[in-house]
C-alpha cells in the first residue's frame, strides 16, 4: 500500500477509533526503539510471517531517518541456507536483552513455544508489543490472552473487525515513520522522495517476496 492509498484510507477512517489506535501504537513502537536504541525484533507464528510489515518498516526507517525502525525478522522455520535477513530463527528471542523491542504480530493466539520465547525476552528486559488477533479479543485495546498479559502495549485486531490485520499493519508502519518532527526543508525533501518512490512503484513490476 503506497502513501497515497494510506492517506485515502485515513480519510475514510477519520473519526473512528482505528486511526487514533494505530497512531498511538505506532508512537509507542517508535518511542521504544528510539529511546532504547537496542534494535527491533519482529516475529510472527509458524503459519504467519510478517515479512510484509518488515519490508514496510525498512522503507519507513530510511524515509524518516530513523534506522532503529528497521527490524530483524525472526522466523519460526528459518534455515542457515536462507538469505541473511531471512535466516534469523526463534533462538534470537532467547538472546534478547534489555533495551531491545519485540513486536509480535499474529492473527491468532501464539503457540506455546512462541509464548515461551516472548516470556524469555520480557524477562530479559525487552519491551514487548503485540499486534493482531493473538493480542486478545475486545476491539482496539488490551485483550485477555497470554500474549496480551505479557505485552507492554497491545493493538488487538479481532475477527470481524472493520479492518483486517494487513491493513492495520500498513497504518502502523506509515505512522511509525511519521512521528518525527522534521525541519521544513527535510519535510519537503521527504515528500518529494515519497512521490518519486510512488512513481517508481506504479511503473515497476510486482516486487519479489521480501
Amino acid at each position: 500500500m503506497d502513501a497515497v492509498r494510506v492517506a485515502l484510507l485515513r480519510e475514510v477512517l477519520a473519526g473512528t477509533e482505528w486511526l487514533g489506535a494505530t497512531r498511538r501504537f505506532a508512537g509507542t513502537l517508535r518511542a521504544s526503539v528510539v529511546s532504547h536504541g537496542g534494535g527491533l525484533l519482529l516475529v510472527g507464528g509458524p503459519e504467519y510471517e510478517p515479512w510484509h510489515l518488515a519490508a514496510h518498516l525498512v522503507d519507513e526507517a530510511a524515509w524518516s531517518g530513523t534506522p532503529e525502525l528497521a527490524p530483524t525478522l525472526v522466523r519460526q522455520d528459518a534455515r542457515p541456507s536462507d538469505p541473511a535477513h531471512l535466516a534469523v530463527g526463534p533462538g534470537r528471542l532467547a538472546a534478547a536483552r534489555r533495551g531491545e523491542t519485540l513486536l509480535v504480530v499474529s492473527p491468532t493466539e501464539p503457540t506455546a513455544s512462541l509464548l515461551e520465547g516472548v516470556h524469555d525476552a520480557r524477562r530479559a528486559g525487552a519491551t514487548v508489543l503485540a499486534l493482531g488477533g493473538g493480542a486478545g479479543g475486545g476491539g482496539e485495546g488490551r485483550g485477555a490472552g497470554e500474549l496480551a498479559a505479557m505485552a507492554h502495549e497491545v493493538l488487538a485486531v479481532p475477527d470481524g473487525a472493520e479492518l483486517d490485520l494487513d491493513t492495520v499493519q500498513h497504518l502502523v508502519s506509515a505512522a511509525a515513520g511519521e512521528n518525527a518532527v522534521p525541519s521544513p526543508a527535510r519535510g519537503r525533501r521527504r515528500f518529494r522522495d515519497r512521490l518519486s518512490r510512488l512513481a517508481d512503484e506504479l511503473t515497476a513490476p510486482p516486487p519479489a517476496r521480501w
